[in-house]
């Protein structure tokens, strides 16, 4: 099952590449499989991740054409993309190249398809239904449904307070860990199972729902850990709830980490969130000559040092969630996504035909964009496609209508991208002190759009120096902090390298003094440089 690459165990080891099984199958007008799946992963080897999570794989309604969220049978593996033994042998493929299997998992609702859920399997009363969670008797309502729970997301919540509903998500997952080998789940909006459960009727919360749902979790967590300790855990989680990721044996959930949405919608921003966000990358290519709220985004920094899941692109952020760019594709059976969201590359230039220059502009606000992610103190994520500047939309119900090869991509238009990410991604892996938790941004500028950080272990002391400006500061930028620590700082990596399709601003792989807090070195546009310090 294992080759001469190891598999990573510890979650600040990975760099996790977001997967969807569906959308491969290039040149097929059907779904991607398990086996075309496999076909991808020497790309993932060459680019340097080490983990793939797949988007949820447990049989769903649609037939692989969707993003397999609408869960039904929990115990059985999709068997249009080729089932249970077909996932084995992915699960197998993944370990001999040293790639992590992260499976992603949904218990916050169920298949939308009532019939397909088995919904009221041995009753026509709602207060009697198996699964879902109900309050009280239907008649206690004007209309039957009021007593289902509502949780923001997709189906009502599940019936929490039943042991067998519990013990159904949690003995699948032991099953994909024990019989499959998975190396470890991402459990889908868990904030939906603790926090968000209301009433459908008249919308007051269900406290009763959400300890239950919290149960859950505490359960899920801590027999997975009894099984297998080393089993990597995280979380869809928009809280601070400090039990998410309190470790199983003091009284709390045991996750590794949670993801933070909040650096996608400060670093890349094309949603719907307000002005106390930071949305650089949005607003940078709206407001060429404008400051920006890079104090905010360097608070985003700092916090991925607190058990994060960070990214700059995500299923639900590549094409579904409200935001600035019209769906041509969109009908009424959407009612709020008329305008949505889109991929990076499309986001950096408002959504400009990717030609000539503005590609070239294009690509470089992504190289931005992925160094802020790598570079960060979270674990880092990123969508497939983004590491060869795919550009069309990843929307739940359109994955078909808009598949993208990426391995003629890797070959031609996003040859330089991706090896740019796999060179980025090389660094961190290389350097210990990328994957340690401490950081602390030591310059703000909004106005130039410059900030610089500082990431460090007991033995390595490396700085980021990164600009959003669309001039590059080719004869050095002066800046100032009395938290630098001087001496002279080497060049190790530079985002506008040649290579890369930069224009080969930078240091030159050069040395730059620090003197008393100042510090002056050249900086590209659109871009960032890495330096690590070499003498006091």
């Amino acid at each position: 099952e294992f080759g001469d690459r190891e598999v990573p165990s510890r979650i600040e080891d990975l760099i996790i590449y977001e997967l969807h099984m569906g959308a491969l199958g290039f040149g097929s007008p059907k779904p991607g499989t398990l086996e075309d799946a496999i076909r991808l992963l020497d790309h993932l080897v060459e680019l340097g991740v080490n983990a793939v999570e797949l988007l949820p794989l447990s049989e769903f309604g649609g037939g692989a054409a969707n993003w397999g969220y609408a869960t039904s049978h929990h115990f059985a593996i999709e068997f249009s993309g080729g089932g249970r033994d077909q996932y084995k042998f992915f699960v197998k493929a993944c370990h001999r190249r040293g790639i992590a299997v992260i499976m992603d998992v949904v218990y916050n609702h169920f298949a939308h398809n009532a019939e397909r859920a088995e919904s009221r399997y041995d009753s026509n009363w709602a207060d009697h239904d198996i699964y879902y969670w109900y309050e009280g008797t239907p008649f206690d309502y004007v209309q039957p449904d009021g007593g289902y729970i509502d949780n923001m997301s997709t189906a009502y919540a599940p019936r929490y307070h039943e042991d067998m509903v519990r013990k159904l998500f949690t003995s699948s997952a032991v099953v994909l860990l024990h019989e499959f080998h998975v190396d470890g789940f991402r459990v889908d909006q868990t904030t939906s199972i603790h926090s968000y459960n209301r009433l459908h009727a008249d919308g007051r919360e269900v406290s009763d729902a959400n300890i239950f749902g919290a149960k859950l979790l505490r359960e899920f967590g801590r027999t997975l850990r009894m099984f297998k300790p080393g089993v990597l855990l995280m979380a869809e989680d928009h809280s601070d709830w400090y039990e998410v990721t309190l470790p199983c044996e003091f009284g709390g959930m045991g996750f590794d980490a949670r993801w933070y949405a909040d650096f996608y919608h400060h670093l890349v921003g094309d949603t719907d969130k307000g002005q106390d966000y930071a949305k650089l990358l949005f607003t940078a290519s709206r407001l060429q000559e404008h400051a920006l709220a890079m104090d905010y985004f360097a608070g985003a920094l700092e916090a991925t040092k607190a058990k994060r899941i960070v990214y700059h692109e995500s299923h639900d952020e590549a094409g579904n969630s409200k935001g600035p760019f019209r769906d041509g594709e969109w009908d009424q059976s959407d009612k709020d996504k008329e305008y949505t969201s889109h991929r990076t590359i499309r986001v950096v230039v408002n959504d400009a035909p990717l030609i000539g220059e503005t590609r070239r502009y294009a690509e470089s606000r992504c190289r931005f964009a992925y160094g802020m992610t790598v570079l960060s103190a979270g674990t880092p994520m990123f969508l497939f496609g983004e590491e060869v500047g795919a550009e069309r939309r990843f929307k739940y119900n359109t994955v078909l209508q808009n598949k993208e090869n990426l391995l003629e991509l890797g070959k031609s238009s996003g040859a330089q991208l991706f090896r740019f990410y796999s060179e980025l991604n090389r660094l961190r892996l290389s350097w210990p002190a990328l994957r340690d938790r401490n950081i602390e941004v030591i310059y703000v500028h909004n106005v130039n759009r410059v900030l610089v950080y500082h990431r460090w272990d007991a033995d390595q002391q490396l700085l980021v120096v990164g600009s959003l400006n669309d001039h590059s500061f080719d004869q050095g930028y002066w800046f100032f902090s009395t938290l630098l620590r001087n001496g002279t700082w080497l060049e190790i990596f530079n985002s506008d390298a040649s290579v890369y399709g930069g224009n080969n601003v930078g240091n030159y792989a050069g040395k730059v003094n620090a003197t008393v807090g100042h510090m002056n070195c050249i900086i590209p546009a659109n871009g960032f440089v890495v330096f690590r310090h070499v003498e006091n």
